[in-house]
């Protein structure tokens, strides 16, 4: 709370980010599979004395490098930008928790942006041991780049020891790094063949266009095939809420859920009974639908590892609000404006009542959720007046576990409560609010505290 609050009006910062993840994620994993299949492609031209195989690997390089050094390397660093602006505590709670991580993966990511242009650039000027020699470095670099930030991911899920010892290496070896490090391999390895099959057809030709439609697909089923395995283990090695979330906790992220596997499913049998099986019959559209749902399955899965932590930043030691766990009942206790060092309002008074409920909305809501856009609060209190709003800001942790408890002084959620219900208008009456006489009916007439609890949805 020590940071300005970013206001992303429709869509939110949570969907930015998404929104510019996904599409990282897409590109940086096979920018390390991708660099494991052009060094064992190469190496299998030479030993086989394939000329058309080494033409399509120097070719397919060129892509490579293109889509990996350029988007690649742009949309890693619009994940940054948003993350600095949306989650600025959370932010640098890792830059400081990992800071001699991110040198080493910084390191590792120099090492892999010159061993690829040593390699895209050494085709005809290299000899063939030395070019390989090349191919090798870079998905050294980018297999370890790999390795270290899937532990800091995983860390914000599983923190482990580190929340009792503030131990580095507790934190990077936490609970779920190795799952999540063999899942993300094989994800690599198969979009490594996925994208191989979009260049393959447009590259290739005649009967060499089979082999290495065939031989990419290869791929695709190798590196799905570790994925269950990997995917049983993560969910293992999750908190007791966060693993029951997927599986019927929570309606969307059990939607993700589902999604995910289906459409992993649906790639596993199109590449096996179509680039596999049948090559001569598989074409730029196929190869174009596979990489779509591809992305569908990275945005599904994301979805889902980015839902399981919550209602924490870090699990159980940062709120989604920015408040550290151990931080939450002082805030509570003096209110959240008095905490925020950016508040423009530092009390509720009579006069200031809605304008306070409105920051108190930026400070405790804004980082998940909007008014009418992308998981809008308004169109969710159809039918709430004021009094019943406060009674579900007020037991928020019992409803929806997966969300933070208000934390803040009574007057601070009556005041936000007021502003929420202006903003919604007035409420409307429920069907069996009156009776057959039309007049009120007995149970429309109970106070907020005795009417029947129902969930404010994320």
């Amino acid at each position: 709370m020590n940071y300005p609050v970013w206001d992303v009006p429709l869509l939110g910062g949570g969907m930015l980010i998404a929104a510019i993840a996904v599409l990282h994620v897409f590109i940086s994993h096979f920018a390390v599979g991708g660099g494991l299949f052009l060094a064992l492609t190469e190496r299998k031209a030479y030993r086989e004395g394939d000329t058309e195989l080494l033409a399509y690997t120097r070719k397919h390089s060129t892509f490579f490098v293109l889509l990996t050094l350029v988007l690649g390397a742009v949309t890693g660093v619009g994940i940054w930008w948003t993350i600095g602006l949306v989650h600025p505590t959370g932010t640098s709670a890792l830059i400081h928790i990992f800071v001699w991580g991110w040198a080493i993966e910084w390191t590792f990511f120099v090492v892999e942006i010159a061993a690829a242009l040593f390699y895209v650039y050494g085709w005809d000027r290299l000899e063939p041991r030395t070019h390989l020699i090349f191919g090798w470095i870079y998905f050294a670099g980018a297999w370890l780049s790999l390795l270290v930030i899937n532990g800091i991911l995983t860390f914000m899920v599983t923190p482990g020891r580190w929340l009792e010892n503030q131990s580095f290496w507790s934190a990077y070896f936490n609970p779920a790094m190795l799952p999540s490090l063999l899942m993300r391999t094989g994800v690599c390895v198969a979009l490594a063949g996925l994208y191989s099959l979009l260049t393959s057809s447009l590259m290739a030709q005649g009967e060499f266009r089979h082999r290495v439609t065939r031989y990419a697909a290869k791929w695709i089923l190798a590196g799905t095939a570790v994925l269950p395995v990997g995917a049983l283990w993560f969910m293992a090695s999750l908190p007791p809420l966060a693993r029951q979330l997927p599986m019927g906790g929570a309606a969307p992220v059990m939607i993700f859920t589902a999604l995910g596997v289906t459409l992993s499913a649906i790639i596993v049998a199109f590449s096996l009974f179509g680039p596999y099986l049948r090559p001569q019959q598989f074409g730029t559209s196929y190869a174009a639908l596979l990489l779509v749902l591809g992305i569908m399955v990275t945005g599904a899965t994301e979805m889902v590892r980015e839902a399981v932590r919550k209602p924490f930043i870090i699990y159980d030691y940062m709120y989604l609000n920015h408040v550290r766990a151990t931080e939450s009942d002082a805030v509570t206790r003096t209110g959240v404006l008095k905490s925020a060092l950016w508040s423009s309002e530092k009390e509720v008074t009579p006069h200031n009542r809605l304008a306070a409920g409105e920051e108190v909305f930026r400070l405790q809501c804004r980082s998940c959720h909007t008014l009418r856009g992308y998981n809008g609060v308004l169109p969710l209190m159809a039918g709430w007046d004021e009094a019943y709003t406060d009674y579900q800001l007020s037991r928020l942790s019992t409803l929806k576990p997966y969300m933070p408890p208000f934390m803040g002084t009574p007057e601070e959620r009556a005041a936000l409560a007021a502003w929420l219900a202006r903003l919604a208008g007035p409420p409307s009456p429920p069907p069996d609010a009156l009776g057959v006489d039309g007049r009120p009916a007995a149970n429309a007439l109970a106070p907020a505290a005795e009417l029947p609890v129902t969930e404010v949805k994320r």
